[in-house]
């Protein structure tokens, strides 16, 4: 049996990161809606990234690892540029200034999924390097007082 890693884009641009044995099945509840308090609040979703993996304990350490990840390394994780991912997994103050080139990627560790192959061809990801997931845009407190 096989286990999934998987990240969805949702349509306020955050990403969700989840885990399953059955990708296809989790990925239509989550469209659905009702499965998950965070998904069906912000439906549609798009299934961007998805790994599989032998064991649930796997997926569910691949799915702990990333979940924490910035918005800039789950994007860069998506894009399967390894040397983004490295980068974003310095601390900010240690981390050296990324070229504007366009070199080669590293090729994917990863397999692709029946799911992935549907979605091939498509926008799939936010070009924004906002790590929370806001769009750069500051947020009303809830007290009233301005914003955040």
């Amino acid at each position: 049996m096989a286990f999934w890693t998987y990240i969805l884009l949702c349509a306020d641009g955050r990403y969700y990161t989840g885990h399953t044995d059955h990708l296809e099945r989790r990925f239509a509840e989550h469209q659905h809606g009702g499965f998950c308090d965070f998904t069906s609040r912000r439906r549609p979703v798009t299934l961007v990234w998805s790994q599989h993996f032998a064991t649930r304990v796997e997926a569910l350490e691949a799915e702990r690892r990333i979940k924490p990840w910035s918005r800039a390394k789950k994007e860069a994780l998506i894009c399967g540029d390894w040397e983004k991912v490295s980068h974003f997994a310095k601390p900010p103050h240690e981390r050296p200034p990324l070229t504007m080139s366009s070199k080669e990627h590293t090729p994917s560790p990863f397999v692709p999924s029946e799911v992935e192959g549907r979605e091939a061809g498509r926008q799939r990801v936010s070009t924004s390097l906002d790590t929370n997931g806001g769009g750069g845009m500051a947020s009303p407190r809830k007290d009233g007082r301005g914003v955040k």
